[in-house]
């Protein structure tokens, strides 16, 4: 069942990014688990939006993960130049280091958060939080992240 889910998400985030264009470009960066920085890149899908971004965390102990993370959101506005988010997709990462076995990481996740569009500059500020179930991987079961975002809006 968790593959068919994986695959339906995927697929689903494939097709979606294939007729999207980019709207920001940026940083995220934050912790949780576990301390880190991601360059991201959102694309617009008519009123709501694809997040890709691709990172490196450094754990505590010894290891870090390289990944791949894709989620889809939905948007909405709070008032003025603020507004919301929440979404549903996935992680695919590497896991390597002193502490673990180099071994590839599949993940699901959830993201929300509140966001800043300043209409005198072309900059977006986010803060959100993403907790993920880690479904393969040297790491498994239940990880969360909170992250700053800067992105350039295009």
């Amino acid at each position: 069942m968790k593959k068919i889910i994986i695959a339906i998400v995927a697929v689903f985030a494939m097709s979606t990014a294939a007729s999207a264009q980019i709207q920001d470009l940026g940083l995220r960066l934050g912790g949780g688990n576990s301390f880190g920085g991601e360059i991201s890149a959102m694309w617009g899908l008519g009123g709501n939006r694809l997040e890709t971004d691709l990172g490196w965390d450094n754990y505590a102990d010894h290891w870090s993960h390289i990944g791949l993370s894709c989620v889809y959101q939905w948007t909405g506005d709070i008032a003025g130049e603020f507004g919301w988010f929440a979404g549903l997709g996935a992680n695919l990462g590497l896991y390597m280091g002193d502490a673990v076995n180099d071994a590839f990481g599949l993940a699901v996740c959830v993201q929300g958060g509140i966001e800043w569009n300043p209409s005198a500059i072309p900059f977006q500020f986010t803060l959100d939080v993403r907790p993920a179930w880690h479904l393969i991987g040297e790491y498994t079961g239940f990880g969360w992240g909170a992250a700053l975002g800067i992105r350039y809006r295009f």
